[in-house]
């Protein structure tokens, strides 16, 4: 799977299906990815109920442009039971919570196979995002990462995983893993979803931006949460800014200017310019047109 396939996911929240006020509004809240949740979000005693909800909510929740993406349960069989109840062409992305192996992940593929194949749908329409939440999965993180080609991103579930390895969810005990998941999407081809933090504490908005500034830098491009006044913090951080597109543009001209005129070293405000620099600047600016399309279509839809 190249770059081009990958969505646009800065933002992602999380939504319970059985709240009809936050599935009203959450098409409001400016999310490039809403995630109706079937798992944490919803009682045992609710779950029957809440599977029967999904088809509607996600026509609701996608009239702002977002993604639909529907977090499911554990064991396998809740997991088929969700995945019987949700599958269909409104729903973009299925969530699987505590993804426990590569074969775990095909398991659920092979299923979302039959089902689309039932329903009339393109095989491979609905992509997954595994999130690994334990610590024996953790170990397993890189085959589960390149498991099956409907992946799209990988997540590492801080509150999940803390409680797992018997530590707090903060973020220096958090930082070896979280970069681990980075790494092991990276090398799948797919998108590190997350941050160094926990989503339990939305009140202080400073401190989440400089959580999400930080965990850009470290190679993470987008992250759910669980309140809408953190969105669209991840949206603008996540984002490159206008600083920094300038640069790029500059770095990529000044590189190619230099490679037509023969010369080998390049310089751009006093610094170097290398092979490195100049990729890293063309997937930044490549980033920023992804973004500015998203946000496109975001108002075509709302309008």
């Amino acid at each position: 799977m190249t770059q081009k396939d990958l969505p646009v996911w800065r933002s992602m929240l999380f939504v319970p299906v059985t709240a009809r006020r936050f599935v009203e509004g959450a098409a409001r809240r400016g999310a490039d990815a809403i995630i109706l949740d079937l798992e944490d979000a919803v009682a045992a005693s609710e779950k029957d109920r809440a599977r029967t909800l999904v088809p509607e909510a996600a026509k609701i929740v996608s009239r702002g442009g977002a993604d639909v993406v529907v977090r499911i349960n554990r064991p396998m069989r809740m997991t088929v039971r969700d995945l019987e109840a949700v599958i269909g062409p409104d729903v973009h992305t299925i969530a699987m919570p505590k993804a426990e192996s590569a074969q775990h992940v095909e398991l659920a593929a092979e299923i979302i196979d039959e089902l689309e194949a039932e329903r009339g749908m393109a095989i491979g329409t609905t992509k997954m995002l595994a999130m690994v939440e334990t610590a024996s999965a953790f170990f397993r993180i890189a085959e589960i990462a390149r498991a099956h080609p409907r992946l799209v991103a990988l997540n590492l579930g801080a509150e999940d995983f803390a409680l797992s390895a018997g530590m707090l969810p903060e973020a220096e005990g958090l930082f070896m893993p979280k970069q681990m998941c980075v790494f092991a999407a990276r090398a799948a081809g797919i998108m590190p979803m997350g941050f160094v933090g926990t989503v339990a504490d939305f009140s202080d908005l400073d401190g989440f931006r400089e959580t999400i500034r930080r965990s850009r830098r470290i190679g993470f491009v987008g992250a759910s949460v669980i309140h809408p006044s953190q969105v669209a913090i991840l949206n603008e951080e996540f984002r490159p800014s206008a600083a920094e597109i300038d640069h790029a543009t500059r770095a990529v001209a000044a590189y190619d200017k230099a490679l037509a005129e023969g010369v080998g070293a390049v310089t751009l405000d006093g610094k170097m310019i290398d092979v490195p620099v100049v990729e890293r600047a063309k997937i930044l600016l490549a980033r920023e047109t992804a973004i500015a399309a998203r946000e496109a279509r975001k108002k075509q839809t709302a309008s």
